[in-house]
Formats: structure tokens, C-alpha cells, sequence
């Protein structure tokens, strides 16, 4: 049976809104001159320390940014934490890498722990890329001989061999992000915490990253914990500051997803020159409310003009891990706009649906005029499994569509 490597009890954190000390006397000075002299904007406010960043917070207001959080991680562990801005999840790792300290409650973790919670966190930007690889190794509390038995891995995992012995400062955010990202997780720490830094990084390294966490945890034991939106591997969730589902991955995944779709589904959206009624996916020839694999498909999309003058439209269809699974765009089928009508509609037949059977999504890129906007998650629905090639066999869920396609035997 593993052991708990950090056990969470009662967490809290609470924090003030309004006046509060920068950090330094000139900053301090700045922001008094800024703001009570000028008039202007707080120089150093920062966005997303609130919960709920859709409500006005009042001058001196205090917020909660997490309450009552109680959890366990057992070595080896990946956990995943997922959550809109504002919903805690960096703070939860700032409490887990004793960057900030709990309000209430208490934090024990067993082990040595690694993190990479911004870019750039621990390094000295006048110091090389090798002397920040020792300087980190040894606040870890790793010897010389340790670094050194890591150092080529560290650098080779990172791609930044031609600037080792260039100042960090001179690093973009993808090298420096690289760099943080092989020094805690080549070191050796029993646990390693990883914020959304990674998202800097290119699609190479995203992949090389998501490999290497897999790898610590189950090859080596070790313990992951990461913010990310990376669906797939996501335990647990955080909403507001609590836990809201906790459970096995596909379905805390799903109710995630269903929780925080657009408002589409049950209002209209109200955009400037034009709005949008509905967003309808349904079968043409079929059962009402049931789209069958094989089935003739409209989406329709409803909508009452006020004084846009054109439109464009694509549809994305995405599955419960809010992974595309395909695009019907427009413009890609030689239609630069459409003419906008007082009341309209906008309709996308697709002759034979051939993705498998799940429960799926649609996002909406909609450009009105020269505006761009994009929706998430407007529609859901179900495809259910039908005799697609009418053999009297059902297809079976490997992959995620079928084709139509023909065999022929004959002699060579």
C-alpha cells in the first residue's frame, strides 16, 4: 500500500483586497502617487487573486481564494488540477511549495519537493543556465556530485546546450521555462509541482513534459502534482476554492465539461450587431433528439440581426476531453460570408455522420463583420451506434470515426 506523501487538512486561505504594502518603499511610493495623486490604475494590481473575478470587490474586502480544503497524495500519484482563473489552483501550489503560508489549517509533506510555479522562479537572470542548474541543485540540498551525475540530462532534456554558459536573462520564456521545467524534474525530488508553465513551452516539449511526469511517477514512484487543462490527465478538480468533484478521471472530466458550457443552451448571446438564438444538431430523417452513426445531420444555427452586414462561421466539434475531433468551416467550402437577413438561419448539412458514438460538443468561431468571437462548448449531444455498412454488425469504438471502404480477393 503506498504512503501519503502530503495530507492536507483543513486549507484555507484568505486574502485582502485593497491597499496593500507592495513589497518596497519606491513601489509603495508609486502606487500612493499613482493612485491617490493621479487618480490612475494601481500599477501593481494583480489579476486573478479573487475567487469570483466577475463580481466587484469593495476597498478592504476579503476573499477566500481556498476554504476548507482536506486531501491526500500517495506517492506515485499523478494529480491533475483543473479549474476556471481565479478558482485557486496556483494558490494551492504556492501553500504545497510554501511560497505563501495557509490562513487555517495544515500542510505535511514527506519527502523532497521540486517546483516550477512561474517562469523564471529561482533562477538569478545575471547567472548562466549552468550556474542556476548548482545554484537550484543546492538549495534542493543535492552535493556537487549529484549535480553533476544529472547535468548532461538536464541539459539535453532542456535543448539549451549552445547557451549553457549564456546569463538566463538573455533566455526566452519557452529556453527558460525548458530549463526549470529539467532541473525539477532531473534532480530528483520525491515530489514535483508544476504549474500551467508549461503552456510556454512548444508542442515538442509539452509532449516531452507530459512523458517525463509519467514517467517520474510510474517508472520512479514519485509524486506529480500539475495544474494544467491537459483533460486526459486530470484527477481532481477545484472550483472556487474547494473541492468541488473528486473521483476517477472520465467522470470528473465529464461533469467538468457539462458544468461549464455556454449559456447557448438554455439563453441567447447578445453580441453587438447581431444575436445568437439557438445552436441546434439534430438528425434530418431520424428519431427527434437522437443523432445515429450513418444519420444525415443538420446543425443549425439561429440568430436575429440588428445591423451586422455579413457573416462567417465554423463549427468544431470536440469530444468529452475536449479533444477536436473535427472542423465544418465556411469559408473552407469557397463561402467568404453569408448576407445577414432580419431573422436567419444558418445551416451546415453533413450528408452521412460518421464519427462514433459518445457524447460530443460544438464551439463556435463566428466572425461578424471584422469581429471575431468564439464559443465554447454551445451544444451537446449524443451519437448512438447503428448498423453503419448495413452488414448486421455494429461498429465497435476503435478510433473515433468509421469510413466507408471495400474489400476486394483476387489472384496475384
Amino acid at each position: 500500500m503506498s504512503k501519503t506523501v502530503i495530507k492536507i487538512e483543513n486549507l484555507s486561505k484568505l486574502y485582502r483586497i485593497g491597499e496593500i504594502g507592495t513589497g518596497t518603499i519606491s513601489h509603495d511610493l508609486n502606487r500612493w502617487w499613482t493612485t491617490k495623486i493621479r487618480g490612475k490604475e494601481d500599477p501593481f494590481a494583480k489579476v486573478g487573486q479573487v475567487n469570483d473575478r466577475t463580481s466587484k470587490a469593495e476597498k478592504g474586502e476579503h476573499v477566500w481564494a481556498l476554504r476548507d480544503i482536506n486531501l491526500e497524495v500517495k506517492q506515485g500519484d499523478i494529480l491533475g488540477i483543473i479549474g476556471k482563473n481565479g478558482a485557486g489552483k496556483s494558490t494551492l501550489l504556492k501553500l504545497l511549495s510554501r511560497v505563501t503560508s495557509p490562513t487555517t489549517g495544515s500542510i505535511k509533506v514527506k519527502g523532497r519537493l521540486a517546483s516550477l510555479l512561474e517562469v523564471g522562479t529561482g533562477f538569478h537572470p545575471e547567472m548562466t543556465g549552468r550556474e542556476n542548474i548548482y545554484m537550484n541543485g543546492t538549495i534542493m540540498g543535492m552535493r556537487r556530485w549529484e549535480i553533476d551525475r544529472k547535468l548532461d540530462e538536464i541539459v539535453d532534456f532542456a535543448g539549451i546546450e549552445k547557451y549553457l554558459d549564456t546569463p538566463t536573462k538573455r533566455y526566452s520564456s519557452g529556453m527558460t521555462v525548458r530549463l526549470g521545467f529539467a532541473i525539477a524534474a532531473f534532480l530528483e525530488p520525491e515530489i514535483l509541482v508544476v504549474d500551467e508553465v508549461l503552456a510556454v513551452g512548444d508542442a515538442e516539449f509539452q509532449k516531452k513534459a507530459i512523458g517525463k511526469m509519467q514517467d517520474v511517477s510510474k517508472g520512479e514512484g514519485r509524486t506529480v502534482i500539475f495544474v494544467s487543462h491537459n483533460m486526459p490527465a486530470v484527477e481532481n478538480l477545484l472550483n472556487n476554492g474547494k473541492i468541488d468533484l473528486k473521483g476517477e478521471v472520465h467522470s470528473v472530466i465529464t461533469k467538468y465539461l457539462n458544468r461549464n458550457t455556454n449559456q447557448l443552451k438554455s439563453n441567447s448571446i447578445n453580441l453587438k450587431s447581431v444575436i445568437i438564438e439557438q445552436l441546434i444538431a439534430s438528425s434530418i430523417n431520424g428519431p427527434k433528439n437522437v443523432i445515429r452513426l450513418g444519420d444525415e445531420v443538420s446543425i443549425k444555427l439561429i440568430y436575429h440581426n440588428k445591423h451586422a452586414r455579413n457573416l462567417q462561421v465554423a463549427i468544431h466539434v470536440k469530444n468529452e476531453r475536449d479533444e477536436l475531433i473535427t472542423t465544418f468551416n465556411s469559408k473552407l467550402k469557397g463561402i467568404s460570408s453569408f448576407n445577414c437577413f432580419e431573422s436567419g438561419v444558418i445551416e451546415c448539412k453533413i450528408d452521412r455522420w460518421s464519427i462514433l458514438q459518445g457524447c460530443y460538443n460544438l464551439d463556435l468561431w463566428l466572425k461578424v463583420d471584422d469581429e471575431d468571437h468564439y464559443f465554447n462548448n454551445l451544444k451537446s449531444f449524443d451519437i448512438v451506434n447503428s448498423d453503419y455498412f448495413g452488414s448486421g454488425k455494429l461498429p465497435k469504438a476503435n478510433g473515433i470515426m468509421v469510413m466507408e471502404h471495400s474489400f476486394t480477393s483476387y489472384k496475384q
